[in-house]
């Protein structure tokens, strides 16, 4: 099999350990007409540049945009996705570690920035970029938006996490005009973000926020009051502050449009039901992992969008519990498993070990 080695073999192995959640090593030893694994990660492993295995995932998002989406102003989104790491990091690995708030064990991540259209119910991917240790966050948001920039989609407005909230970044988006929503790390007991919140009313105000590195930026806040209405066994009134530029949304209506942002979240759980399980020291190769992940999930959006829906006045009506991304994963894996076969049996040695 080794020797009669084609590149869609490789392909589909790589389909098939990430339709079931394994490693390659599980995947060459349940299919029947499969590489070993070892043979699998050489090929997976031989020389290549993240940059270039990073623009190449990048193209393949694009290729999976709708095409009504191209040439139009849209809403965007960008977040970042932390997946833990464990043990001691080789030098290859070293710049793409980074360290945040402890986690399921551990300070130490790799970190992927993605940004999204939001648009219709749908959430697909745009971009995708492997974050270093010494890039700021402006450099990041940059590098995504210049992915999309062949796209031709303009930005209707832009959601970031907290994350996100920084000197830089604010100020950057006002000198380029973005219209952006992103909430406000509420800080201190009394003064500071904590005096905005504690005001318990709805109004809009001006805050500036100093850093001793990066000096200081003056932005409009929005404090806005939402009902909890029994959500965590809770019955009160809870504040939230969002820096707001630039977005023609009346106070009362912010909070329900940020909340488009959260399907993000959906998304990064979807991507790591199908992600490649890996221990591998080579970051082009983690990369590769995680963008076919989100290349899984942009196939099942458009899918859905396409295939199981129904057109209706105001927009399609979408019947995603009638295709759930698992089911599109099985319909994969088993398609996989009937041109390559699975094995179903085993056979013991000669002689006693």
């Amino acid at each position: 099999m080794e020797g009669d080695f084609q590149p869609e073999t490789l392909f589909e192995i790589l389909l098939r350990a990430a339709s079931n959640t394994e490693s390659i090593e599980q995947t060459c030893k349940t299919v029947e007409n499969a590489p070993t694994g070892n043979y699998v990660r050489y090929h997976l492993n031989k020389p290549k540049e993240l940059e270039t295995r990073e623009a190449e995932l990048n193209a393949a998002l694009r290729c999976r945009v709708p095409g009504r989406l191209c040439g139009t102003r849209q809403k965007l989104a960008i977040d970042l996705n932390l997946i833990p790491y464990y043990g001691t990091a080789s030098d290859e690995e070293l710049p793409y570690i980074i360290r945040s708030q402890a986690k399921v064990g551990t300070c130490s991540f790799y970190a992927y920035a993605t940004l999204y259209v939001i648009s219709r119910g749908k959430r697909v991917t745009l971009a995708l970029h492997a974050v270093t240790s010494d890039e700021t966050l402006v450099c990041v948001i940059t590098r995504l938006l210049d992915q999309i920039a062949e796209l031709n989609i303009s930005i209707k407005r832009l959601y970031l996490d907290r994350g996100f909230y920084c000197v830089p970044v604010i100020r950057w988006l006002q000198v380029c005009a973005i219209p952006l929503e992103m909430p406000v790390i509420v800080r201190g007991k009394q003064g500071g973000t904590r005096a905005l919140v504690n005001q318990k009313r709805t109004y809009k105000t001006q805050y500036t926020m100093h850093s001793d590195q990066y000096g200081s930026v003056t932005f409009d806040v929005w404090v806005v009051g939402t009902y909890k209405m029994g959500r965590r066994g809770q019955h009160r009134v809870e504040y939230h502050a969002f820096v707001v530029y630039k977005v023609p949304l009346s106070i009362r209506a912010l909070p329900s449009d940020y909340r488009k942002r959260f399907g993000i979240e959906s998304s990064y759980r979807q991507k790591n039901i199908c992600r490649i399980h890996t221990t591998t020291k080579n970051p082009a190769t983690r990369l590769l992992y995680v963008g076919i992940a989100f290349l899984l999930v942009n196939l099942w959006v458009v899918m859905v969008w396409n295939s199981v829906s129904k057109p209706r006045k105001g927009g399609r009506q979408l019947f995603p519990a009638r295709f759930p991304f698992r089911t599109m994963l099985q319909f994969l894996r088993q398609a996989i498993e009937r041109k390559l076969g699975t094995i179903t049996e085993i056979y013991l040695p000669d002689h006693p070990l």
